[in-house]
């Protein structure tokens, strides 16, 4: 089965032998003056990724960054007084009023007012004095459902802080390990992203999705090609199919090069994402990213006749696949075909890159084996462009 793509490549590489420098480089430098001259290609190859990147950064910031928090207190207690006073004091929340007792709820969430409220219930403090549990409620608006759950969680986690100061101090002044079960305390510490933020994680990923921007012009700009006839006139000129190919592909490496330093700038100083890892490195790695994601639109370009059929493949190769199969927003699965498709995706490779230069600081060494996996991808996809290229040429 993989002996077609073999020979493909094998193909290439005797085209590549005879490839002549001073023919690509025309083809390069004619191609920097077409994006040059036309705006929209020029903001598409270099200030999209970056623009794209703080929109889709702000469409899955998942983090609920500030909780108003109204408390009942049913118990009228310093214990419930203090409890209440623990959960206000996480910089997420932000204590904006004390409900009476028998004062209604739903006005204060129907006028927007708050966004949680604590209901202490009578009995708080001696049951907490008792040893035995001490349940409160927590009434939350669940309109949104995923921001309600996450509001749920950080209260969980507060309230899991405060009953561990009580067991620790307890134990202290006892002289003793605290008894029924509650000796154990958990410690928990997230490297990497201490705060699990979800825009520090998001942040890298999406670059994976952003800097596929440039390939959609390389696939337009083939595309664009065949529509205004300039294709035609490029067969009786002694540019090779592998020249032309090669000049088109340096030209909008350099250009994805570019968007990539204007991401990783609006990633580190916008989104303040923490870049533990070597530039350089990056810009190198990326340069393998844009390899394997321009070999797949040459060949998504070698069977559109037209612009906007490049644009709907090169959107449905990249785009959809990415979000939902790379590792984005899930782990990617261990179902064999989903992972094998998603091992065929170049953003699946990248998504790891970019995560581990970011935030774990990792260097080529670490990474090899996604930065072969790009290479690999577009040197099969670029053998196989160039081969169908051929076809066309006689």
């Amino acid at each position: 089965m993989l002996y077609p793509v073999v020979q493909e490549v094998v193909t290439a590489a005797i085209a590549w032998r005879n490839l002549s420098l001073r023919r690509m480089l025309v083809v390069a430098r004619k191609e920097f003056y077409h994006i040059f001259r036309d705006l929209r290609i020029l903001f598409l190859v270099t200030v999209a990724p970056a623009f794209l990147l703080v929109m889709l950064s702000y469409v899955f910031a998942l983090d609920v960054e500030r909780v108003y928090l109204g408390v009942q207190n049913l118990d009228h207690t310093p214990l419930s007084r203090a409890f209440a006073s623990h959960v206000a004091a996480e910089p997420d929340f932000e204590l904006v009023t004390w409900l009476d007792p028998g004062e209604d709820t739903d006005p204060l969430f129907v006028r927007g007012v708050v966004d949680m409220v604590l209901v202490i219930p009578p009995g708080f403090a001696a049951r907490v004095l008792e040893g035995g549990p001490a349940p409160v409620q927590c009434v939350v608006d669940g309109v949104d459902g995923l921001a309600a759950s996450r509001m749920i969680g950080l209260l969980e986690s507060r309230v899991a802080a405060f009953t561990g100061e009580r067991v620790s101090s307890r134990a202290r002044l006892a002289g003793t390990p605290a008894a029924d079960g509650e000796a154990f305390e958990v410690s928990d510490r997230a490297w990497y992203n201490e705060a699990l933020k979800s825009l520090v994680s998001m942040v890298p990923g999406l670059l994976a999705v952003v800097l596929s921007m440039p390939a959609l012009a390389l696939a337009l700009a083939l595309a664009r090609e065949k529509e205004t006839g300039s294709f035609e006139g490029l067969i009786v000129t002694p540019v090779r199919g592998s020249e032309y190919l090669t000049g088109k592909l340096v030209t909008y490496v350099v250009s994805g090069l570019a968007s990539t330093v204007l991401a990783w700038l609006v990633a580190t100083l916008w989104f303040r994402v923490p870049f533990r890892g070597d530039l350089a490195a990056l810009l190198l790695l990326t340069a393998g990213y844009l390899f394997a994601s321009m070999g797949i639109s040459m060949l998504v370009a070698s069977f559109a006749r037209n612009q906007q059929t490049a644009m709907f493949l090169v959107l449905m190769v990249f785009f959809i696949p990415s979000f939902f199969l790379s590792g984005l927003i899930r782990p990617v699965t261990d179902e064999p075909i989903g992972r094998a498709v998603a091992h065929i995706l170049p953003s699946t490779h990248f998504i790891f890159i970019s995560r581990g230069v970011f935030l774990k600081g990792l260097g080529l060494p670490a990474l090899q084996g996604s930065a072969l996996g790009l290479v690999a991808i577009g040197v099969a996809c670029l053998a196989i462009s160039l081969r169908l290229f051929d076809k066309k040429i006689p």
